[in-house]
């Protein structure tokens, strides 16, 4: 039997309000105690694949909601009121990286150490599950043909070790909300398609998943999103250069969904937590060995 969705009191944390609270019926707790964020890295074209980066990554950064309500999205919006004075600024890696567009500031050297300094701290301390998938491109085409859409195969991944989390957690029969950014009328309704095709049961599979999809714009400026923005490039760098350090990805690792529970964090988390596609035997230390299908691992965020 699935645990019951949590019901959040709004100003719990702050001076009490006396009202008369309404009646909460248990039996309407019908969406689960997790939200779900994605975004991705690279582009999933195969017709022409970039030699300097040749993979796609998609990331689902998965939130319990009185964690990312009550200290997450506090602690983003100060950082944008700290150094920006106002908080409809858009945290996006690729901006953040080159310096362009509200980031021009960060070509201060002191003052980019330190606003990069305060983003790490912000992921360390921000407690969410990682899932991520890294599609090898330049592999796919030879295994399965240009007609492959690595998105979709991303997605199915994602979503079943998803399925898997959620299942540990007693919450599998409750609805899980999946909020994606807008990409296009075109490419979202191929999207929405695809994630009904799986959350159905694909193929005649009988594993149906609870999730729903929710598209999102990149002006309704949530954090979830910008999270997940921010993690998607530094696995797909880790995957193509394991042996280059990598700070972003050593945080990460705490992170991903992985074998053992808290006790095990950092490590038990290829395969489970962290997939590459087609599967692969590792060729060193550093990169992920073959897929297997994940075992059980009670993980807690």
């Amino acid at each position: 039997m699935a645990n019951r969705g949590t019901q959040y009191s709004l100003f719990e944390s702050a001076e009490p309000i006396v009202v008369e609270a309404p009646p909460v019926d248990e039996g309407e707790r019908r969406f689960s105690d997790f939200v779900v964020y994605v975004d991705e890295s690279g582009d999933h074209s195969l017709a022409s694949i970039d030699v300097g980066y040749p993979v796609f990554v998609l990331a689902l950064c998965v939130f319990h909601k009185r964690h990312y309500s009550e200290k997450i999205i506090p602690a983003i919006e100060k950082l944008k009121f700290n150094y920006f004075g106002h908080d409809s600024v858009v945290l996006h890696e690729t901006d953040i990286r080159k310096q362009r567009g509200d980031f021009a500031l960060l070509s201060h050297l002191p003052r980019r150490k330190e606003f990069l300094a305060w983003l790490l701290d912000i992921m360390v301390k921000s407690n969410f599950i990682l899932i991520a998938c890294v599609v090898d491109k330049t592999r796919l085409t030879r295994s399965e043909g240009e007609a492959s859409n690595p998105y979709h195969i991303a997605l199915d991944v994602c979503l079943q070790r998803l399925d898997d989390f959620l299942t540990e957690k007693g919450q599998q029969d409750l609805q899980t909300h999946v909020i994606v950014e807008c990409r296009g009328k075109k490419e979202d309704r191929e999207l929405e398609l695809e994630f009904r095709r799986i959350c159905d049961g694909k193929d005649g599979q009988e594993r149906q998943l609870p999730f729903h999809i929710v598209f999102a714009d990149k002006k309704t400026n949530l954090a979830g999103l910008q999270l997940a923005d921010l993690v998607a490039r530094p696995v797909g760098l880790n995957y193509i250069r394991p042996n280059q350090s990598n700070q972003a990805f050593d945080v990460l690792k705490k992170k991903f969904f992985c074998e053992g529970g808290r006790a095990g964090v950092g490590a038990g988390y290829e395969n489970v937590g962290l997939v590459v596609y087609p599967p692969q035997k590792a060729k060193s230390p550093g990169e992920p060995t073959e897929a297997v299908a994940p075992t059980g691992n009670p993980q807690s965020t």
